[in-house]
């Protein structure tokens, strides 16, 4: 769990130098965050020697080599715990689901307002997963009811309890939260 009489510290993993360093103003300008490393690849991430002194990781998918989303899996196995958000341009649900699976915390996209990211950073340090807005937009659109009567289709794909989770998750719940709240198991849940 992260104190609050100190400042939130961020390893930003960027391959693009002048993006990084963006990234960097953006963050340290804000009171209760502090970026206190940089890599520009996965493996420098993941070598990071310090990972038991960071609260967040926020790292691009699409990097030369090692991807984001392999380096978020071999960081959750050193250390569980640690918050990786996922910054793309990628407005996709299969790498959504491949950060998910990983076990990142939040994605967001590049191209969204640098508000998206300041939320997702702290959503993620309290223990929530977070999703950019406009990616869940994109998402919910087959079940909208324009699409619907576009489609044809007049029901969800979705059962009642893929439903009851999705409302949960909706409302910022913890997978752990919604485990114990169903009396299901975390791995479940996550599934």
């Amino acid at each position: 769990e992260v104190a609050l009489d100190r400042k939130l510290r961020v390893l930003l993993v960027e391959d693009h130098e002048t993006v990084r360093h963006g990234l960097k103003l953006l963050i340290d300008r804000e009171p209760d965050l502090e970026v206190v490393g940089e890599a520009s690849d996965a493996a420098q991430a993941i070598e990071c020697g310090a990972l038991s002194e960071l609260d967040v990781v926020v790292m691009d998918i699409s990097m030369p080599g090692v991807s984001g989303i392999v380096a978020t899996r071999r960081l959750k196995e050193l250390r569980p715990q640690l918050p990786v958000v996922s910054l793309t341009r990628h407005a996709d649900q299969t790498f959504l689901e491949e950060l998910l699976r990983a076990g990142g915390s939040a994605y967001v996209l590049k191209q969204s307002p640098h508000a998206e990211l300041l939320r997702a950073i702290r959503a993620a340090a309290a223990g929530q997963q977070y999703v950019d807005p406009a990616l869940v937009h994109h998402l919910a659109a087959p079940f909208t009811s324009a699409e619907r009567k576009r489609t044809g289709r007049t029901s969800s794909r979705l059962s009642d309890r893929e439903t009851e989770v999705l409302r949960l998750v909706a409302q910022g719940h913890s997978n752990k939260e919604i485990a114990a709240r169903l009396n299901l198991s975390h791995k479940t849940i996550e599934v």
